[in-house]
């Protein structure tokens, strides 16, 4: 792994752990977890090559802004069967692209 892809791991366990996570793991893909939610987080250089994962878990990409659009876009057509957001890193700062959709609500007839 290079430099670069590094700076990006680094960057992706700063965030969670900003936002109150337990990091866990010591690849380049890492579990974030807080309270009942484990999030499977995963930073991406390459939109072409997405992770796979288990129905029903949170994953969380990570990647530069650049590549945001084109991240969301692959995730789109191929709809996996988990729900995922996308974090976009830029030095210190970040900022959440897609997060996943809140509860589902019933709707009374």
């Amino acid at each position: 792994m290079g430099p670069v892809n590094m700076r990006l791991v680094e960057q992706a366990r700063s965030v969670f752990a900003e936002l109150g996570y337990t990091v866990e793991g010591n690849g380049p893909e890492f579990r974030a977890e807080r309270a009942w939610k484990v999030v499977h987080v995963n930073p991406v250089l390459d939109t072409r090559k997405l992770p796979s994962g288990s129905s029903g878990e949170y994953h969380c990409f990570v990647a530069h802004p650049d590549d945001a659009d084109d991240l969301e876009a692959r995730l789109s057509r191929t709809d996996p069967d988990y729900e995922w957001a996308i974090i976009a890193v830029d030095g210190e700062d970040y900022q959440v692209e897609r997060a996943p959709p809140g509860p589902r609500q019933r709707v009374s007839a």
